[in-house]
């Protein structure tokens, strides 16, 4: 199914771009490939949620400097995503508008958080806005859009994931991801 956004977006839609920043975009810290390819995309679907009135979400990483998942710390990533630098900043030529709702996790400093639900009040929040389905696209497919994906079905919304929109850290992950999320229920546009 290939999804135009100007023709796909109705009430009761929202659009949700998953950590599309620096440190995982190339030449970022945990650089996926090509996450940069995926920026014109999304910012068609932000411009037809704006044009509808539709409410649009980003999610980002935004870690303490000594972050529980970084490899120096005992975790299994390299420090990424630090609050407050270049790398922890969307990337530049993301065009989120100014009525963008900025939903922040992995700030605490005992655990991380993939998921844009992960005790940050999202769930909520979208049913307060009546938000019954997501469009979903970003970084990195086979773990923060996958953990938020999963989230969001458990939470009662349909998704939608924007598969030219999203970039994995492998295609190995991809495929498992995406057979995970279908059977959960995840349209795969």
């Amino acid at each position: 199914m290939n999804a135009d956004p100007k023709q796909e977006l109705t009430q009761g839609d929202a659009v949700l771009v998953v950590d599309v920043q620096n440190d995982f975009c190339p030449g970022g810290a945990l650089a996926v490939e090509d996450g940069d390819a995926i920026v014109d995309l999304l910012n068609e679907w932000t411009s037809a949620a704006v044009e509808r009135g539709l409410p649009i979400y980003a999610s980002r990483d935004w870690h303490p400097r000594n972050h529980v998942s970084f490899d120096r710390e005992g975790g299994q990533w390299p420090p990424h995503c630090v609050q407050d630098t270049v790398g922890a900043a969307f990337h530049p030529r993301l065009v989120l508008p100014d009525e963008v709702v900025v939903v922040t996790k992995g700030t605490r400093f005992d655990q991380d958080q993939y998921s844009a639900f992960d005790q940050t009040g999202f769930a909520e929040e979208l049913k307060r806005r009546g938000v019954e389905r997501l469009w979903i696209g970003g970084l990195a497919e086979d773990v923060c859009v996958r953990a938020t994906a999963l989230d969001a079905r458990q939470h009662g919304f349909k998704v939608n994931l924007l598969r030219a929109a999203t970039r994995a850290i492998s295609e190995e992950g991809r495929e498992k991801t995406e057979r995970e999320l279908a059977d959960a229920g995840v349209e795969l546009v």
